[in-house]
């Protein structure tokens, strides 16, 4: 009998999902806007800051937000953006979008996130140019090192955009991961810490960004009693509908991010006889990452030759989902052309690394599973 596929991270409904949405139905709020897009963007500003000091944009994707932040900064073609390189497209494409020049930045090896050394040389390098941005990842929900990166944004005078969109819930210094930049992106994907089926946010504490940011994602249709368009826009607005999941979905957030913890603690006790295997990991209690995915390396010169991808074709043929960490975007055939600083690092992460099932609705049946299948690999 073939066995149920343990996914890496699906959807968890809390159960109030569904009384907004068919809340929205009752009142045929079907329509783009309405109660449940204003109530999730609430909850969002809230679940943020005690202050409810930030605003919230929710939007159709996290990609989608990165791209009106940068409009919203005045981006230009000859602009220079830095992003990291380590990330999903989602980051980077954004900049293709408005035809400004990415330069890639590596990771540093305590957090797997934007290195601030490779940072500074590559401002240093490009000196005369005008950089518009600079977009760090709090990549699998693990903080980036923000202090460093805005002590060197503020001495050049550039923007941050905050990639949270794998670390709603996490937090570093105390501090929620969204909130350090000009700018943040959040993304609600199927496979997030919570989901509203697709969609993501743009969080800033300038009200005047949020407004800009509303008025273009619906079109930027200007005051009139007919269309009337002076400048382009997009379609980038979150409807009502899925904002009801949304609303239901923040709900249960504390509780999906210490579900994600607990499996990152199973994870860890399992491994810890191991020799070769080592976990991205808080650097020290400064940071507090959700974990939204447990992200491992596997050393194969301590493993005993047993390598990432020999691990992921025999989950692969168990029915158990795991995946490769990101490949680095200056690596991608569509970047080949991109300039890159750093020495390496995300390359070597990408070659050891491997994200592990770690959906919050995982069950003790489904770690027996995963245990059994990784006793095979590395107990023999």
């Amino acid at each position: 009998m073939l066995k149920s596929k343990i996914w890496l991270s699906s959807p968890h409904m809390g159960g109030n999902e569904e009384v907004y949405v068919k809340e929205a139905f009752t009142s045929n709020w079907i329509a783009p806007l309405g109660p449940n897009v204003n109530g999730f963007e609430n909850a969002i500003s809230s679940y943020l800051s005690d202050e409810k000091d930030y605003e919230t944009a929710a939007l159709v994707s996290g990609t989608a937000a990165i791209h009106l932040a940068l409009r919203l900064l005045g981006t230009k073609t000859e602009d220079y953006i830095l992003v990291q390189s380590f990330t999903f497209c989602g980051t980077s494409n954004p900049v293709s979008y408005e035809g400004a020049n990415i330069v890639f930045i590596d990771s540093e090896e305590d957090t797997w996130n934007m290195c601030p050394d490779a940072l500074e040389e590559a401002i240093v390098a490009l000196k005369g140019k005008t950089i518009r941005a600079i977009i760090p990842v709090h990549l699998y929900g693990m903080p980036a090192k923000m202090n460093e990166i805005l002590s060197i944004a503020n001495k050049y005078n550039v923007p941050v955009i905050e990639d949270a969109a794998e670390a709603l819930g996490s937090k570093y210094n105390g501090k929620a991961c969204g909130t350090f930049g000009t700018m943040a992106a959040l993304s609600f994907n199927g496979n997030k810490i919570i989901t509203t089926s697709g969609g993501g946010a743009l969080v800033a504490k300038n009200r005047d960004y949020i407004d800009k940011a509303r008025f273009l994602s619906t079109q930027a249709r200007d005051e009139a009693p007919h269309y009337e368009h002076s400048q382009i826009g997009f379609n980038y607005r979150m409807s009502n509908v899925v904002a009801g999941i949304g609303r239901g979905q923040m709900e249960v957030l504390d509780l999906r991010v210490q579900q994600r913890r607990d499996n990152n603690i199973r994870y860890r006790n399992y491994f810890k006889e191991i020799e070769g295997v080592s976990f991205q990991t808080e650097p020290d209690d400064s940071y507090f990452s959700n974990y939204w995915l447990t992200c491992i390396l596997i050393d194969p010169e301590k493993s005993g030759g047993i390598d990432r991808e020999q691990v992921r074709l025999i989950m692969e043929q168990n029915q158990i989902d795991s995946r490769p960490l990101w490949k680095p975007m200056h690596l991608q055939p569509v970047h080949k052309d991109a300039i890159f600083f750093g020495t390496g690092v995300c390359e070597k992460l990408f070659e050891q690394g491997l994200c592990l099932p770690s959906g919050s609705n995982l069950t003790d049946e489904d770690f027996e599973r995963i245990f059994k299948v990784l006793d095979s690999i590395f107990k023999k």
